[in-house]
C-alpha cells in the first residue's frame, strides 16, 4: 500500500544535530507565522480563524516529535543531547505562543460572531479558549507575565528532572552468593567486572528479578536503597522547586491550591472527590493489606531462620515484592521462572498483535526496510480491515540499552488527523520498552507482568490510531488525564484470560502450550497480593495529592508518610523516592490517582462488554473501538461510557474485580 510522505519520517536514523537544531529554528519560524496570521486577521477575515487554527495545531504536533522524541531512543549522546536542547527550546516556545494574547482575543472574536462548522469545531474552539484562560491571558498584564515566567520554568525544570533520570548510570556489583536465590539462567545474563561480581543496573528487566528471587536481606536492602536514592541529589531540588511553582501559579489563576487548578478540567473535578476516593480505597485495603502482610510475615520468619538471619518481625519496603512473589508460588502455585518460558517474545508478539487485529478489525503489515534509530526496532502500518483505509503506523522499541528511555511508554509522533484538503494525516506512534533482553542461549523470555504491560502499552498504541478526529488537538490519547489510562488497562484483562493466554504462548524450545494445572493456577493468581499491589498505587496517589495541596513541600517527608499511612511503614531513611518518579515532572502532577480512578471505567467496561461475549469477540471488540478509541479527545470521557455501556457507569465491577465482594 502506499503510504503518506508524511508518515514514518521518525525512523530516520541520520538525523545529525545539526538537522535538530535547524529543523527545530525552521519549525519555530513556520508556527510563529501562522500565529501572527491569526493575530491579524480583521472583523471580516474572521471565519479564517478556525482552519488557521487547525493547520497551526497539525503542524507543530506534527513536527515537534520528530526532534524531541530521539531524546529518549536515541543510541547517539550527542543526538540526545542536541534533542533535549530541541524540547528545550521548543518547549520554552510553546509557552510563549500559549501567551499570546492577540491571537486570544481573535479566538474570542471568533466565537462570539461565528458557530463553527461542527460540533469538534465548536468544541476546538471552547478548548483554546479555556486553555488561555488557564495562562491568564484573561487578567492583567502582570499577572499574564507572571504566569508565562512560571510556565517557562517549570518546563526546563521537567525536561531536566527526565533527563536526569534518562542519564543516571547507577548499579551494583555482587557476589554469587549475595545473590542466593537468584537463578543461575538469570546471572548468566549479566556482565561481570573483574572480580567476578554481577552487575545489577537499576533498569526494571534487572533490578525487579533480583529484588523478587534473592533471598538475602541484605541485598534486597542495598537494591531498593539504591533505587529509592537515584536522582536524589540532581531532582528532589527541581521537583521542590516545581511544588512552589505550580502552588505560585495556580494562586495567580485565583485557585487555592495546584490540585484545585489542574482537577478544575478533569473528570474528577475538586480535590475533595479526589481525597475522598483515595481515602475510601485506603480503608478498603486496611483488613486485606494486614492479612497480606501477616502471610509475609511467616514467610520472612522462616527465611530468616533458614539463612540464619535476625528476624525484625517488621515486612521492610524491600522484602514486599520477594515475599509477594513467594507467595505467589506457594498459593498458587505460579513459579514465574518457569511460567517465563511459555512467553518468549517472538510468540507473545504474534499473539498480541493477532488479537488486536481480530478484535479491532485491523491489518497489520511489518514494514522490512526502513530507516530507524536502532536495528532492533520494527515499523507496522496499519489499515482497516474493512475497507483497507490506511490508519498509521507504530513503531516497537523492546528492550533496553544505555541512554534509553528507562520505563514503558507510548510516544505519539505525529496525530492521526484532517489535513487541509479533506483527506486525512496518519496516525505514527512509537512503543518503547525495556523488557528483558535475549541472552546467548535463550531468547528474550518474558515473565508475565510483562505481557500485560506489553498488552496495556499496545492499547495505548491502538488509541492513537484508531482515533478519528478532524482536529490534531482532540487526536488520540488526548483525553481526560484521569481516563487516559481506562482503555489500556480495560485490555490487560486479555493476560488473565485463557482464551486470549493460549494465543500468545508456547514454549520456548517446542511451542507446548501451558499445562492446564498452571494456566488455572495463573488465572486464579489475579488476586495473588492484591492488597499490597493496589496499596503501592494508592501509596503514589496519596503522596501526589498531599505536595499538590501546599505552597511547599518536603518531598521525601511527604513520601515516607504516604507509604506509612498507606503500607504501614515509613520509607527507607534517608531516600528519595519522589526524586525518581517520572511522573512528577510528566504531565501526572495531581493526577495520578487517575491510575485507579480509570481502572474503575476499566473494569466496569470489560465485565459489561467482553466477559459476557467473549474476549475475542470482534462484535464487542469494534463496539468498544468505534465508542472509546476512535472519538479521541473530542468526546468527554463521562459520555463515551456511558455510549459504551447504555448506563452510567459504576465501581461494582471494579471491587468485585479487587476480590473486596
Amino acid at each position: 500500500a502506499v503510504v503518506s510522505t508524511q508518515s514514518g519520517h521518525y525512523g530516520r536514523g541520520n538525523l545529525s544535530c545539526e538537522d535538530i537544531k535547524n529543523g527545530t529554528d525552521n519549525l519555530m519560524s513556520n508556527i510563529k507565522a501562522r500565529y501572527d496570521k491569526i493575530a491579524a486577521l480583521q472583523p471580516n477575515e474572521l471565519e479564517k480563524c478556525l482552519d488557521f487554527l487547525k493547520e497551526t495545531h497539525r503542524e507543530f504536533d506534527t513536527m515537534s516529535g520528530f526532534y524531541e522524541f530521539p531524546s529518549q531512543v536515541s543510541p547517539d549522546d550527542k543526538i540526545r543531547d542536541a534533542s533535549v536542547e530541541a524540547e528545550k527550546s521548543l518547549s520554552k516556545f510553546t509557552v510563549e505562543m500559549n501567551s499570546r494574547k492577540d491571537v486570544f482575543d481573535v479566538v474570542c472574536s471568533y466565537n462570539d460572531t461565528i458557530t463553527p462548522p461542527t460540533a469538534e469545531s465548536k468544541r476546538l474552539i471552547a478548548r483554546v479558549i479555556r486553555d488561555g484562560k488557564r495562562a491568564g491571558l484573561h487578567l492583567d498584564k502582570e499577572k499574564r507575565d507572571g504566569v508565562k515566567d512560571i510556565n517557562t520554568r517549570i518546563s526546563e525544570l521537567q525536561i531536566q528532572f527526565q533527563k536526569n533520570m534518562n542519564d543516571d548510570k547507577t548499579c551494583l556489583f555482587f557476589s554469587h552468593d549475595e545473590l542466593n536465590g537468584v537463578p543461575q539462567e538469570f546471572l548468566k545474563g549479566l556482565d561481570q567486572n573483574e572480580e567476578g561480581k554481577y552487575k545489577v543496573t537499576m533498569q526494571y528487566p534487572l533490578l525487579y528479578p533480583v529484588l523478587k528471587q534473592c533471598s538475602i536481606e541484605a541485598t534486597r536492602r542495598k537494591l531498593l536503597i539504591t533505587r529509592y536514592s537515584m536522582c536524589k541529589d540532581s531532582n528532589t531540588e527541581i521537583l521542590e522547586e516545581l511544588v512552589k511553582l505550580r502552588h505560585k501559579k495556580a494562586a495567580l489563576l485565583g485557585y487555592d491550591t495546584h490540585a484545585d487548578f489542574v482537577l478544575d478540567a478533569r473528570m474528577a473535578r475538586t480535590k475533595s472527590n479526589v481525597k475522598a476516593f483515595l481515602e475510601d480505597m485506603v480503608a478498603k485495603m486496611k483488613s486485606p493489606l494486614k492479612k497480606e502482610f501477616e502471610g509475609f510475615l511467616k514467610l520472612k520468619e522462616e527465611e530468616c531462620e533458614k539463612n540464619k538471619e535476625e528476624y525484625s518481625g517488621v515486612v521492610e519496603p524491600w522484602d514486599i515484592y520477594h515475599f509477594m512473589q513467594i507467595t505467589e508460588k506457594q498459593q498458587y502455585s505460579v513459579d514465574n521462572e518457569l511460567l517465563k518460558e511459555y512467553f518468549p517474545m517472538k510468540r507473545v508478539t504474534e499473539g498480541l498483535l493477532r488479537i488486536y487485529q481480530d478484535i479491532f478489525n485491523l491489518r497489520f503489515v511489518e514494514i522490512a526496510d526502513h530507516e530507524c534509530w536502532h536495528e532492533d526496532v520494527k515499523l507496522y502500518s496499519v489499515f482497516d480491515k474493512q475497507n483497507e483505509q490506511f490508519l498509521g503506523q507504530f513503531y516497537m522499541d523492546l528492550h533496553p540499552r544505555e541512554g534509553k528511555y528507562g520505563h514503558a511508554a507510548v510516544f505519539g509522533l505525529q496525530p492521526g488527523c484532517e489535513l487541509a484538503d479533506g483527506s486525512r494525516q496518519p496516525a505514527v506512534c512509537a512503543l518503547v520498552c525495556n523488557f528483558t533482553a535475549p541472552t546467548a542461549d535463550k531468547p528474550s523470555l518474558l515473565y508475565h507482568s510483562e505481557v500485560e504491560t506489553y498488552f496495556h502499552e499496545f492499547g495505548h498504541a491502538m488509541h492513537q490510531i484508531c482515533a478519528q478526529t478532524e482536529c490534531a488537538y482532540f487526536s488520540g490519547t488526548r483525553v481526560e488525564r484521569d481516563f487516559v489510562e481506562a482503555p489500556s488497562q480495560m485490555l490487560e484483562n486479555w493476560c488473565w484470560e485463557e482464551e486470549s493466554l493460549r494465543l500468545m504462548s508456547g514454549h520456548y524450545k517446542d511451542e507446548s502450550p501451558i499445562p492446564d494445572d498452571l494456566m488455572t493456577n495463573l488465572v486464579a493468581s489475579k488476586l495473588a497480593n492484591v492488597a499490597t499491589t493496589t496499596s503501592r498505587q494508592l501509596v503514589f496517589g496519596v503522596f501526589d495529592q498531599d505536595i499538590h495541596t501546599k505552597d511547599s513541600a518536603d518531598t521525601a517527608q511527604s513520601f515516607s508518610n504516604a507509604h506509612l499511612k498507606v503500607m504501614g511503614s515509613p520509607a527507607p531513611s534517608g531516600t528519595n523516592f519522589a526524586a525518581q518518579f517520572g511522573h512528577m515532572a510528566g504531565g501526572y502532577d495531581s493526577q495520578y490517582y487517575g491510575y485507579m480512578w480509570s481502572e474503575v471505567y476499566s473494569e466496569d467496561m470489560f465485565q459489561t462488554v467482553f466477559k459476557h461475549a467473549g474476549v475475542l469477540s470482534s462484535e464487542a471488540g469494534m463496539k468498544y473501538r468505534t465508542s472509546i478509541l476512535q472519538p479521541g479527545g473530542s468526546t468527554d470521557a463521562i459520555d463515551m461510557l456511558k455510549n459504551m455501556l447504555g448506563r452510567e457507569p459504576n465501581s461494582d465491577a471494579f471491587f468485585k474485580a479487587k476480590g473486596l465482594v
